[in-house]
């Protein structure tokens, strides 16, 4: 059986191989993505061409010590396709996103592209979402008026991220409230009455915009799920 590292490296390696070169592609945040950029450093090493916009400073930051060109998304006319992870993943290829807290660049660059592919190993394929707090991105100003809003929608508790005893602030200087609805019925009609309260950034409800699925199992399986 093989480790969660390994499970998560299997995908991304997989995953990789969606790749051709020249592209220019959208490149996620998290664990599993980590494993991505570095099997895409050792095939720059190898003359691969690629360019990626990244999704959050810490894959910039990784992309740019690999030696992988790197580019705003501002300077780019599309994107071919995002790779990125994922936190839970319905039967529909619904998402919740943005546990490590990059899901409003996440999102703004899976809608720039043609495609978004999703790396996850298989304890996060889930009947509904939920059970995994939703992260939604908030200014700063205000958010507790935000927090008593989304607990009158039927959420049964709302936290304001801490991390390293400090309240964390996202790469575009906004708080992140991590709401725990339990069991999530509607996607689309919850995010779009989070949009409705004044003071939301974003949510991390990825609505239809999945295209495929990568799903590594811990016997090496690995599964692809397609719109």
């Amino acid at each position: 059986m093989l480790s969660t590292d390994e499970i998560k490296k299997s995908a991304a390696v997989y995953a990789a191989d969606s790749i051709k070169s020249g592209m220019t592609i959208g490149l996620g945040t998290g664990s599993t993505v980590y494993y991505l950029i570095q099997e895409l450093g050792k095939r720059v090493q190898q003359e691969f061409q690629i360019t990626v916009v990244p999704t959050s400073k810490q894959t910039e930051m990784l992309a740019t010590q690999l030696n992988i060109p790197v580019k705003d998304l501002n300077d780019v006319e599309k994107l071919t396709l995002t790779i990125d992870g994922a936190d839970e993943v319905d039967p529909q290829l619904q998402l919740i996103k943005g546990g490590g807290g990059a899901l409003l660049q996440e999102k703004i660059v899976a809608a720039a592209s043609e495609q978004l592919i999703i790396i996850v190993d298989g304890s996060k394929m889930v009947k509904h979402l939920g059970k995994f707090p939703l992260p939604v991105e908030v200014i700063t100003f205000g958010y507790k008026h935000v927090e008593r809003k989304i607990l009158s929608m039927g959420c049964g508790r709302v936290e304001l991220r801490q991390r390293e005893n400090r309240t964390f602030i996202t790469d575009h200087g906004h708080y992140i409230l991590d709401c725990y609805f339990e069991k999530i019925n509607d996607p689309a009609s919850l995010n779009t009455s989070l949009h409705n309260i004044p003071g939301v950034v974003e949510t991390g409800l990825f609505v239809n915009m999945a295209t495929k699925i990568i799903v590594a199992s811990a016997d090496g399986n690995i599964e692809t799920i397609e719109k």
